[in-house]
């Protein structure tokens, strides 16, 4: 297809256009309605089916009914709510609890909804990022990191222990015996909790760029009594540890660093010989075409445009974007020093690929 051609305009595509620009607006807005749904808890409230008047839910939910009204309206027109106007009773459908509900702890697509706000914030600073070049430092998010630990306590998190650990050829007896783990970019640590406690005699430490996520983190690692591990806020861009850790671990995080080809390769001095790599990131391909039926496709470009690539041009780094592709991430990889590299993929997670890497 010749993208520099000219030809006049097909009023039958150009009113099909007009359509589908119409849903993305609606379908934008009510994304909105969806993350306070989510964060109010009132997709929770209703997950058990039963039909509610606005005041009944908004009771039950602690909330003001005025604008549980006027939020259920919403829900309505976007199919998302039944309402029977002879009752005024509103009713969640299981189908659709299943999905906006932290009843469903693997599957709850609500917390994707908060993306969208959480961007929103940083519009004008990526405006003048636009005209003037630069980047928004990761401290401008006030909850992207809150948001980010949903994201991964649906990927990641619920399986790291069952199922990622038995990826890596006696991992889980190591682990039990005791050894040294590191997580990169940790956030506020869920992962390495959830590994913390099911292996009280392995050390784990988490690195992050955010103090106040690593700081977040260590009080609740506090609260739960977990001694093994440690949490410390730290710029990886120079960072350089010779053989210091059994296992590696790097969850949705290379992609944000300002230099991600020195941080692998620091990586890869940092594990001791026998040690693991373990790589989630965005599973796409570095060709924008070939993202156009990715299932998440704009949803991620988005989110790479409004934080992951500006976070890392703001320290003036690559700038590479969560979407910097399978391929490139391979290719990184290898520069960094891994030879073999597999690749797995878990069902539930279409947004992540996990990379496996042995030394």
């Amino acid at each position: 297809m010749c993208l520099a051609c000219t030809q006049a305009p097909d009023p039958a595509k150009q009113d099909a256009f007009a359509e589908r620009l119409l849903e993305t607006l609606n379908h934008g807005m009510t994304a909105l309605l969806i993350s306070i749904g989510h964060r109010t808890g009132l997709f929770d409230v209703l997950a058990d089916g039963r039909p509610r008047t606005s005041a009944a839910l908004a009771e039950e939910d602690g909330l003001h009914e005025r604008y549980v009204r006027e939020w259920l309206g919403g829900m309505v027109v976007g199919r998302i709510v039944e309402r029977d106007p002879a009752t005024g009773e509103h009713r969640l459908p299981p189908e659709h609890a299943h999905w906006l509900s932290r009843k469903s702890p693997t599957a709850n697509m609500a917390v994707f909804a908060q993306y969208l706000p959480t961007l929103a914030q940083v519009e004008d600073q990526i405006l003048d990022c636009f005209r003037n070049g630069g980047g928004v430092p990761y401290a401008a998010f006030p909850r992207f990191h809150e948001v980010m630990a949903e994201d991964s306590g649906q990927s990641v998190v619920p399986v790291i222990v069952e199922e990622v650990v038995p990826l890596f050829p006696a991992l889980h007896e190591r682990l039990a015996a005791g050894i040294d783990v590191l997580d990169v970019g940790c956030g506020k640590g869920r992962a390495l909790m959830r590994l913390a406690e099911t292996y009280p005699n392995s050390r784990f430490t988490g690195y992050d760029l955010s103090e106040e996520a690593t700081r977040m983190a260590a009080a609740e690692a506090q609260r739960r009594g977990l001694s093994n591990l440690r949490f410390v806020p730290k710029d990886l861009t120079d960072w350089d540890e010779a053989a210091a850790f059994d296992w590696i671990t790097a969850l949705d995080a290379i992609h944000d660093q300002a230099r991600p080809d020195k941080v692998l390769s620091a990586i890869r001095r940092a594990l001791r010989p026998g040690g693991h790599f373990l790589m989630q990131d965005i599973d796409a391909s570095s060709e924008p075409v070939d993202n156009i039926h990715h299932p998440l496709g704009a949803m991620l470009y988005t989110v790479s445009c409004m934080h992951c690539m500006t976070v890392s041009l703001a320290q003036d780094g690559l700038g590479l974007g969560a979407m910097w592709g399978v391929q490139l991430a391979e290719t990184m990889l290898r520069e960094a020093g891994f030879g073999q590299i597999d690749i797995h993929r878990f069902p539930h997670d279409v947004q992540n690929a996990y990379f496996l890497m042995n030394v």
